[in-house]
């Protein structure tokens, strides 16, 4: 998502420094993560393990690709969305 956002938002044919620091880290925060595989989306995560900074950088990349998932990823889009739903259905259990 990341490398999307750099090439189609900031039109950069390179990840960017401070871009590559940030997958860097969430790649860290993920492998750390408390929950490992149950892991839930992070912005449902009762724990917030990204520094403020960084959260809010990682949020402005999810925002503009979010929706633009299904134009340039378009199985990866479908993919979250049940692994989403398959996650909601087992939560309710």
């Amino acid at each position: 998502m990341i490398r999307l956002y750099a090439r189609h938002k900031l039109k950069a044919r390179e990840l960017p420094e401070e871009y590559r620091q940030l997958a860097d880290y969430a790649c860290r925060r993920l492998d750390h993560c408390t929950f490992g595989e149950r892991k839930t989306a992070c912005k449902d995560c009762p724990i917030h393990c990204y520094a403020p900074e960084r959260r809010e950088k990682i949020r402005e990349v999810m925002r503009w690709v979010g929706p633009r998932m299904f134009l340039y990823a378009p199985l990866i889009a479908i993919r979250h969305l049940l692994e989403k739903r398959r996650a909601r259905t087992e939560s309710r259990r």
